[in-house]
């Protein structure tokens, strides 16, 4: 959408929660610029395999930071916030996004009081592990650890694990997206801008909603249970005889379909027919189950299993992913203009008419303070002497 088009994000981000979600925003076309540390820079730029055999650019950064240009500034110094101030002014930035620990606010300059002066309607997003009132430092395993996640992940008998995607970052940027359309929506409406404080923490335990319903309104044990499903059977993990399906059968109508094959008509017991049944006997269901399946081709399961319409997948590895023809018709890619280097990118959640527009691809992920001249020369009127002396004092 044009709209979108004439948007920027200015963004003091590291890590992955505020880079994910002004990912997001480039994938709608807006205008996202990035702020780092000069010389500390962004964590994630030295994380992964140096893949264009250059610094703070390694594999792990280029993952969430396409279609994005890059400042460096030191907003610790007074000469940082004015340049700060000014390019809230000349880029005219419709949203701030930042991930720094609240006490950082006002040394920074970045406090939402300070930046409405400097612009009335500014849109300002403050990403915090526990809140605004919290200084405590949040990884995401850490908040899936206190959220519940880990307590709810893993099998039944065993260890609490972790997510195999970070989902208190990445759950976070989702909820902080659809928190900044609301007030793009509020200041299209009255004029007026906001201030959203989005607690990583909070934003986590959300996603509890059955574990918190049925626990503290019903008395339920919630725990982890492995690949089983708590009101549902037989829906699992099963042995093939060259790999593993995922068989879930989410009522009696389709329970009644998979005994009448008869690779499963050894199951079609009374004590069997309603899911109740099942659920009481899943450890031996599951066995006997697995005792047929490993007899047969993840292929051969697959078919007869679709043709009764009972859902069923192969657990695919990322790159069987990718290929799927729902995947590969949305993938993204980014083009490095100076090496050639091609990066495969995840699809977006839903495909934008900016991303249509491009083919689908991104620009590259910008170097450390690409657009140092660009956006300081160019725009804010600075000449090669001032950036020259800005980048001798630590400044950019």
């Amino acid at each position: 959408m044009e709209l979108f088009k004439n948007l920027t994000v200015l963004s003091l981000e590291q890590a992955t929660v505020a880079p994910y979600l002004t990912y997001r925003l480039a994938q709608d076309g807006m205008n996202v610029v990035r702020l780092e540390h000069p010389k500390y820079g962004d964590p994630n730029r030295f994380i992964g395999e140096n893949v264009l055999d250059e610094k703070k650019m390694n594999s792990y950064f280029l993952c969430i930071n396409s279609g994005k240009k890059a400042l460096s500034l030191n907003m610790a110094d007074p000469k940082g916030q004015e340049i700060f101030k000014q390019l809230i002014r000349k880029l005219e930035v419709d949203i701030f996004v930042t991930n720094q620990l609240p006490k950082n606010y006002e040394k920074l300059g970045i406090a939402y009081e300070l930046m409405k002066e400097v612009k009335p309607d500014i849109i300002w997003l403050g990403l915090t592990g526990f809140g605004p009132d919290s200084n405590e430092g949040a990884y995401d395993p850490i908040l899936q650890a206190r959220s519940g996640l880990m307590e709810l992940t893993g099998e039944a008998n065993g260890d609490p694990q972790v997510l195999g995607i970070p989902l208190p970052d990445m759950g976070t940027s989702e909820h902080g997206y659809g928190l900044l359309m609301k007030a793009l929506f509020k200041r299209a409406m009255t004029g007026k801008g906001t201030r959203i404080d989005l607690s990583m923490f909070e934003s986590t335990v959300s996603w509890l909603t059955v574990p918190i319903a049925l626990s503290k309104s019903f008395g339920a044990n919630i725990s982890r249970r492995g690949n089983t499903h708590e009101f549902f059977s037989p829906v699992s993990v099963y042995k093939t005889s060259n790999g593993f399906v995922y068989l879930a059968v989410g009522n009696d109508r389709q329970w009644e379909a998979m005994v009448s094959q008869d690779m499963f008509k050894s199951l079609a017991r009374d004590e069997y027919k309603k899911n109740q049944g099942r659920i009481a006997d899943v450890k031996n269901l599951n066995a006997a189950i697995n005792a047929i399946t490993k007899e047969h081709t993840s292929e051969e399961l697959i078919e007869m299993f679709n043709a009764i319409t009972v859902p069923i997948s192969k657990i695919k590895n990322v790159n069987e992913v990718v290929e799927d023809p729902l995947v590969a018709r949305r993938i993204l890619t980014s083009t490095d203009p100076k090496t050639g280097t091609k990066v495969t990118l995840a699809p977006p959640p839903n495909m934008t008419p900016f991303l249509e527009e491009t083919d689908r691809k991104l620009s590259f992920p910008p170097r450390f303070g690409e657009q140092n001249g660009q956006i300081y020369g160019d725009i804010l009127g600075y000449d090669k002497d001032d950036l020259a002396e800005f980048k001798e004092k630590g400044i950019i």
